[in-house]
């Protein structure tokens, strides 16, 4: 409870909700157990002991609000002009969040002008002339079954003023944007802008990110899919291992500050010997190293498969230059390549012939369709940011905790990143599962 006790759960709002909302009125009526209110709350920590110490001491525990559709709502929404975007790198799901945003405005709030930026920031500023994409239930009624974003997407920062100044030329009164830590810090400077404006618009973000890294939120969209394919990826690594005297399968997947991926596929298809992810330093020298190991296991059991996490290792790299992309994130260097010509020097220096099959399939889970859980996931994350936008509420995230779907301020989630706890259960497990033990001589 330490870790939350002093966390601002609060939600900005841009007015009060005056306003009855529509939904009150769908023929045939609606039950009331639908609406929520500010004052639902889901408990951060979900200790007992924990709750009962900070009750005692005088505290209440931090939660968040509650999502869901509120019965007075701040826009008059047969006025009310939207806009969407997406940013930074694809994901599956996007056109998911999209079309349940759509689908939400028009058909339960009647909003009638609903409009996507295309290729993300971008699309504010004027110099880049890209037009923008009019939204209706028609345009998006199919997207789901595809991958990418219709709307594109673009990295890098763009001036928040022109984009202010864009917003509101158009008139807009919500700005949904969809995308990872770099857009969630650009929104909060726009939300800034706003102020500094005195505007009543509304910018909620819907966080994006496969690595399923975003602080304070359980679960990204997208997360399900890439373990899907993950798992696919193993077991084709798996059986080329199987096929070969002294088989190596060795996986690439994403997870740049964070293993959660990796460490999940892992335990979702247990044909996984050895597992590399950022949080946890390994080497490659050494009686515990990673060579060594998998020497010994190649002697015992004729073959292996290793899943290594993109951002894992960089610290072989150190003297090595560092490189930045146009959202000024830090370059990668290839852990897979890496360890795939250092696997198969240190073979070929012991006279041990391997047959080595190197598989890296993250562009394509970054591309394909969501899941039908990610489906499903994605249409209560789009639905849940319609309700927040329409209620005036802005300044925040859509998040997921301890199994429902919440209001989380983008302040406490914007610039933190989640990461797999060394001694918490999910590693503790790989570990149980693959074997591998320590892979370090410290």
């Amino acid at each position: 409870m330490k870790n939350f006790q002093h966390f601002d759960t609060t939600i900005e709002s841009i007015g009060e909700p005056k306003i009855d909302s529509p939904i009150l009125k769908e023929p045939g009526g609606v039950s009331l157990e639908i609406f929520k209110s500010d004052e639902d709350r889901i408990l951060i920590d979900v200790s007992a002991i924990n709750n009962m110490e900070m009750i005692k001491s005088g505290n209440t525990p931090p939660a968040f609000e509650l999502a869901g559709p509120r019965k007075k709502i701040f826009f008059d929404t047969s006025k009310l002009k939207c806009a969407i975007t997406t940013c930074g790198g694809l994901c599956p799901g996007l056109n998911n969040v999209i079309r349940a945003i759509v689908l939400e405005l028009y058909y339960r709030y009647k909003v009638r002008h609903i409009y996507g930026i295309r290729y993300g920031l971008q699309g504010f500023i004027p110099e880049f002339g890209h037009e923008l994409m009019e939204l209706t239930p028609d345009s998006v009624v199919h997207i789901h079954e595809m991958g990418g974003s219709i709307l594109g997407s673009s990295r890098g920062p763009q001036n928040i003023e022109a984009i202010v100044d864009c917003l509101e030329r158009l008139n807009i009164g919500i700005l949904f944007m969809i995308g990872g830590d770099g857009t969630m810090k650009a929104a909060t400077a726009i939300v800034e802008e706003i102020k500094k404006r005195n505007n009543k618009i509304s910018v909620i973000g819907i966080p994006k990110t496969i690595d399923n890294d975003i602080f304070m939120v359980s679960r990204s969209f997208g997360f399900d899919t890439a373990v899907d394919i993950a798992t696919e990826a193993i077991k084709g690594a798996h059986k080329e291992a199987e096929g070969y005297p002294n088989g190596i399968g060795l996986i690439k997947l994403m997870g740049r500050y964070s293993g959660f991926i990796a460490a999940t596929a892992a335990l979702a298809q247990q044909d996984v010997n050895f597992v590399l992810i950022p949080e946890i330093e390994f080497s490659l020298e050494g009686q515990n190293g990673l060579l060594a190991k998998l020497e010994n296991r190649l002697q015992t059991r004729k073959h292996a498969v290793i899943l290594v996490a993109e951002g894992a290792g960089q610290i072989f790299f150190e003297q090595a230059e560092k490189a930045y992309d146009a959202s000024g994130n830090v370059k990668l260097f290839d852990i897979g390549i890496f360890l795939k010509d250092n696997l198969g020097a240190y073979f070929k220096s012991k006279g041990t012939e391997i047959s080595l099959k190197y598989i890296d399939p993250s562009y394509m889970v970054r591309s394909l369709p969501a899941n039908a859980n990610d489906h499903v996931y994605c249409g209560f994350l789009g639905r849940d940011a319609v309700h927040a936008g329409i209620a005036g509420k802005t300044n925040m995230i859509m998040g997921h905790w301890n199994n429902f779907f919440v209001h989380v301020p983008m302040p406490m989630a914007a610039g933190k990143r989640k990461q797999v706890n060394p001694n918490g259960k999910l590693w503790q497990t790989v570990l149980e599962a693959t074997g591998q033990g320590t892979l370090t001589n410290k």
